[in-house]
């Protein structure tokens, strides 16, 4: 594998340099090939690169800088005003080839306005998605977008966000073909409103998306279809109830298992199988939404992951990196858009 470089916002985030540093260090314990470019303030950076292996440090460059991006700061404020920030050059050394992808845990709607005029999108998009994946009864990732980045969409953009979606699928999961639907208020044919229909309409029409009709609420965790379609509004609250949903299992499960002391005991006994039925429950173990439609590579993590978390940010993003997502995209639509003109 030739060397890949990213470029991690370390101060983007809750917990800024005590979680993104020790995640980066684990990242290149993983992968041999990789370079990481820390973007923050190199006093900060240190502290947690003291003990860290001489053959680390060395695929390590630090870019310093003090001013941060606060989850405050509105979008357009951010854009215009942050511009020695470690958001904005983290994402300038992919606009600028230094890098092929960049992670933040920082503020989504700074990080998609700057990456939009930064990076710009890639032809025939006209919006980038946020997208992440979320767990399914199959044990396979079903991917939702978008998940807030447009609040609403017509029916070209919907479109175009079912073509990216299968596109990612297809490079991330090495997926022929992947299943796509629509999230509607019921599967029949004349359920939904008129953005929804016309881009059920596009999609039939349009051989290479493996599209297979609308799809309910009650069936996002089935692991009947690969990716999901819709806008931000919807997308977003999705996810979030998913995330307390998760969140709510687990509470319950854990307190379930401490009432009683033949249940303790029980738990005991089984407690790995436990262990590893929370970790899959846990959103943390599906960090990482790619925001995809741009002409280079983004990945924002969960503001509050923890290191575990963010390392699955860092891998995503190798990931999409090695499959030069930006480029398969590109591809396919112009594909498509010749077989529509044809």
């Amino acid at each position: 594998m030739t060397n890949l470089t990213l470029a991690l916002d370390a101060m983007g985030g809750d917990h800024g340099p005590h979680v993104t540093v020790p995640a980066a260090l684990r990242a290149l314990q993983l992968h041999s090939f990789l370079k990481i470019i820390l973007v923050g303030d190199k006093t900060e950076i240190d502290v947690y690169l003291r003990q860290a292996e001489a053959n680390l440090l060395s695929r390590i460059e630090i870019i310093h800088t003090d001013e941060v991006v606060s989850m405050s700061d509105r979008p357009v404020h951010a854009l215009r005003t942050r511009k020695n920030s470690s958001m904005r050059l983290a994402i300038e050394l992919v606009r600028d080839d230094r890098a092929q992808a960049c992670v933040s845990a920082g503020n989504t709607g700074a990080l998609m306005a700057m990456a939009k005029v930064l990076l710009k999108t890639l032809p025939g998009v006209d919006r980038p998605a946020l997208v992440s994946c979320l767990p399914a009864v199959t044990q396979k990732p079903v991917y939702l977008l978008d998940l807030g980045a447009n609040i609403s969409c017509d029916s070209e953009t919907l479109f175009q966000f079912a073509v990216m979606g299968s596109v990612l699928c297809e490079a991330v999961d090495k997926k022929s073909r992947p299943k796509v639907a629509l999230l509607n208020v019921g599967i029949e044919e004349i359920k939904g409103n008129d953005q929804v229909q016309q881009a059920a309409q596009l999609l039939q029409h349009t051989d290479q998306i493996n599209y297979t009709g609308f799809i309910e609420g009650d069936e996002i965790y089935s692991g009947n279809v690969d990716v999901i379609v819709c806008d931000g509004f919807v997308g977003n609250i999705t996810l979030k109830t998913t995330e307390g949903i998760a969140k709510l299992l687990v509470h319950q499960l854990k307190r379930g298992l401490t009432q009683g002391l033949f249940v303790r005991f029980l738990a005991k006994l089984i407690a790995p199988r436990i262990q590893a039925v929370l970790s899959q429950m846990n959103p943390d173990h599906y960090n990482g939404a790619s925001l995809i439609g741009l002409r280079g590579i983004v990945v924002k993590s969960h503001g509050n992951a923890d290191e575990t978390a963010y390392l699955q940010a860092i891998s995503l993003a190798v990931t999409e990196a090695q499959r030069r997502l930006p480029e398969m995209i590109k591809d396919r639509l112009e594909s498509i858009l010749l077989d529509i003109n044809h």
